[in-house]
């Protein structure tokens, strides 16, 4: 089928009470080993780049891509722009046919942060795509940004935030890292003061290090979308590296793709099934 909306994409995974994995590509490989794995799943997920990767290919790629994979897929994906940092991002993703983007304003004051994110909603409501945003400072390494701030969001200002700024969904701090160099410590009570007041379904950024128990708990608290990009992309240079330790003369690029791309794909498969693993018995 077709690109989803994010909103349709929400609708499905609260209809079906699972929750949505956000899975970041960068290049071809990885984005069909995303999406073959989302179709064998069977649930509902984001695919997602983020603007530091968009370097490689372009907006316009990144959706050619993806869309020609996805409209012979019968299960429901929507491409989302992460951690978009400027105005100038989220109007080039919504323009080149995202159907969800991010705009994140958590280095700024909470004054700031509303108004950085509002101008953001205001522009994507022409084109009628949700908006992520974010709200506290999340600790560790996203691509070659390394953020030292661990700042938990506060559950007092998560009302006000929202409806201020009318963004759709809304990125926590909550305990959670960026990449695989530091450890999570996911503050549940945080997580359901949080879930108390946000008038909007909840995201989690740095997936990746989370016990699978832990996020499979997080579903209870409208946890909605988590974020999951370091695991993947080991898969894929583990693989490459794999392939030159093992032979140094290597040469047909073809296999070494196809192997990293399979990796991918058991990598993200493996997640999306023990991410829902509780909320598929029921």
């Amino acid at each position: 089928m077709p690109l989803v909306n994010g909103f349709t994409l929400l609708d499905i995974i609260k209809e079906r009470k699972v929750v949505a994995g956000a899975f970041n590509t960068t290049n071809l490989e990885t984005t069909v080993g995303i999406l073959k794995a989302i179709e064998e799943s069977g649930i509902p997920t984001f695919i997602q780049v983020a603007p530091t990767n968009i370097t490689l290919a372009g907006y316009d790629y990144i959706v050619d891509m993806v869309s020609r994979y996805a409209k012979n897929m019968d299960t429901p994906v929507a491409l989302h722009l992460d951690h978009g940092k400027s105005f100038e991002d989220v109007k080039k993703a919504t323009r080149a046919g995202f159907t969800s983007v991010m705009i994140d304003g958590a280095a700024f004051d909470f004054e700031e942060n509303i108004a950085f994110t509002k101008k953001a909603v205001d522009f994507a409501k022409g084109y009628g795509i949700p908006v992520e945003a974010e709200l506290g400072a999340i600790l560790g390494k996203e691509d070659d940004h390394v953020s030292e701030a661990d700042s938990k969001t506060n559950p007092e200002q998560v009302r006000e935030f929202v409806e201020r700024t009318g963004c759709d969904i809304l990125a926590i701090s909550v305990g959670n890292v960026h990449g695989l160099e530091d450890e999570p410590k996911i503050d549940f009570e945080l997580l359901k003061e949080i879930n108390e007041v946000s008038p909007v379904p909840l995201v989690i950024h740095g997936g990746s290090g989370i016990p699978d128990e832990h996020i499979q708990k997080m579903v209870e608290f409208n946890v909605a979308k988590i974020n999951i990009a370091s695991d993947l992309r080991q898969s894929f240079i583990r693989s490459v590296g794999q392939a030159y330790e093992e032979n140094n003369n290597e040469a047909n690029l073809i296999k070494v793709l196809q192997n990293a791309e399979d990796k991918v794909f058991e990598t993200v498969y493996s997640k999306i099934l023990s991410m829902n693993a509780v909320t598929m018995e029921v």
